[in-house]
């Protein structure tokens, strides 16, 4: 594959963490007001970009997840009953905040009986009814394919809906530790036969060839996804999976082309492209 061996990071990778003022103001609010950012937490080389623009990213439902998957620095574990106060906080922030669009994701929350589908309806609604003009993307986990909870988060009308398949159906079982490839296609083809714009996005760089990354867009795109995010893995830590490659720039603008021939709205393809990257782009009418 088109890339540069795994041993050192390419010169396109090395990125410095923003530091501007707006940055840590952004960083405060959500300390202040106990909110989980991906953007910081992650340590996305995006953030301060997405933050100028009117974009964050916010982690509902705590920051313990139930899953290991081999990929993700979350905390694996059992999580902390959910805070019935956190959509009111969270809808409040928002709001001083001033922000145009956000993206709402969660932790895995398989303990409890609805996966966490009701806060889900609940967060959506008290941000859509606090904020009126905003536009909200909820990156939703995969709720064990269960429809009438995926049509929780469904019927409170976020405007995207996302679900990531992280990587092709090969290499599903080695990285993620409990959802399925299948169910993943299930759980998008559900989204996009409802009123929200249906959204997935694939990791590069674990020992994925560029035949696999066809298939996958052909099988997210029978599923009706209409957003593509294409963006390098990284390892967080020694104890995840390693790097298999570096992707070259080159190769993101080629997998670009091919997902446009495909007949996607949209595909965001590069080393650094996160799930929320350029978020706000992702919202048209259906």
């Amino acid at each position: 594959m088109s890339g540069h061996n795994a041993h050192s990071k390419p010169s396109w990778l090395r990125i410095r963490l923003p530091r501007t003022d707006e940055y840590r103001w952004m960083n405060q609010m959500a300390r202040d007001h106990q909110l989980h950012t991906i953007c910081t937490s992650g340590k996305c080389p995006n953030a301060a970009e997405c933050w100028g623009r009117g974009t964050a990213t916010f982690m509902i439902l705590g920051d313990i997840c139930t899953r290991s998957c081999r990929f993700c620095n979350v905390l694996t574990g059992r999580p902390l009953p959910p805070d019935p106060e956190e959509p009111l906080r969270l809808a409040r922030t928002i709001r001083q905040m001033n922000l145009k669009h956000i993206v709402i994701t969660s932790v895995d929350r398989d303990d409890l009986p609805d996966g966490g589908a009701g806060a889900w309806s609940q967060t959506i609604g008290a941000v859509k009814q606090w904020n009126p003009s905003l536009t909200i993307e909820a990156l939703i986990p995969d709720f064990d394919g269960q429809t009438g909870l995926i049509d929780q988060v469904l019927e409170a009308s976020p405007e995207v809906v996302s679900h990531n398949v992280e990587t092709v159906r090969r290499l599903t079982p080695l990285i993620r530790s409990r959802a399925k490839y299948e169910v993943s296609l299930r759980v998008l083809a559900r989204i996009a036969a409802s009123h929200s714009v249906a959204k997935s996005g694939l990791m590069l760089g674990l020992g994925e060839t560029e035949e696999e990354v066809c298939q996958a867009m052909d099988d997210l795109r029978t599923a009706g996804v209409e957003v593509l995010t294409l963006g390098q893995y990284l390892q967080p830590h020694s104890a995840l999976l390693p790097v298999s490659a570096y992707i070259s720039p080159e190769q993101f603008d080629k997998y670009r082309d091919l997902g446009i021939e495909r007949g996607f709205r949209v595909v965001e393809s590069g080393p650094l492209v996160r799930s929320s990257y350029h978020a706000e782009n992702h919202v048209f009418i259906k």
